[in-house]
């Protein structure tokens, strides 16, 4: 049966490669777009071109009427969703605390705790009819890394962190697997204004002396949607070069 995975933000960046290895692994791939309907058909385009099936598919993912249609929409031009990545993400503005403010919270809640329910709910009566699913969340290393001006954003992942852990156990038993992939900083189309400087300080920090590359994090997703990771859930998986070995 040929499986399906719906990858949200996936016009670019982390989500573009995710959806490429899915695709070059034999799924049919949703690929998931808010805005650059140019960018996702490039997508579509490549994978289609592999010889996998591939759909572009434009929705806000932390508005629910527009996750329900979503999800209706992948199944009926692909099938019932076997696997979700939960990739999509927004702007994340640096803050010290005395700026903090309350909005600048739920923002990124928004995206790392609303989204990733909402969409969950959606394809959990499918996953649960066909008896397997894969639910994989695209966290990230900061939870670790405590890094000054990121509370807002350290805290939707930690909380998404926390959704991951609760729903591996709750989902088990209806043969759903949940885990988290934990990039460090893997430079994308967002980091295009990050100046050399501020690369290399991060580098020094990186036990495997390189900057890690999308296609690391897409591997470790490929991983985790495969036959071979069927016994795996509950973990968090750091793609980071080691950057947070104690």
């Amino acid at each position: 049966m040929l499986r399906v995975a719906l990858v949200t933000g996936a016009s670019r960046g982390l989500g573009a490669a995710i959806a490429d290895r899915l695709g070059a692994d034999g799924f049919a791939v949703a690929v998931n777009y808010a805005r650059s309907s140019a960018r996702a058909d490039e997508v579509v385009a490549r994978i289609r071109a592999e010889g996998s099936a591939a759909e572009a598919f434009q929705a806000d993912v932390t508005d629910e009427t527009a996750v329900a249609e979503l999800v209706a929409n992948v199944r009926d031009s692909l099938g019932e969703v076997h696997t979700l990545v939960l990739n999509a993400t927004g702007p994340q503005p640096s803050a010290a605390v005395e700026e903090l403010t309350w909005q600048a919270q739920l923002d990124q809640l928004e995206f790392f705790v609303k989204s990733p329910t909402l969409l969950v709910r959606e394809v959990l009566p499918g996953m649960t009819r066909a008896g397997a699913g894969r639910v994989i969340h695209v966290g990230s290393d900061i939870v670790d890394r405590a890094l000054p001006g990121s509370s807002a954003y350290a805290a939707a992942k930690a909380a998404q962190l926390g959704l991951a852990r609760v729903w591996a156990r709750e989902l088990a038993p209806l043969g759903i697997t949940v885990n988290t992939v934990a990039p460090g900083w893997v430079p994308v189309e967002r980091h295009e204004s990050s100046s050399p400087a501020e690369r290399d300080d991060y580098l020094a920090e990186v036990p495997l002396g390189r900057m890690g590359e999308p296609a690391d994090v897409a591997g470790a997703v490929s991983y985790l949607a495969s036959d071979a990771a069927a016994f795996v859930t509950g973990v968090s998986l750091a793609v980071n070069g080691g950057f947070t070995v104690d």
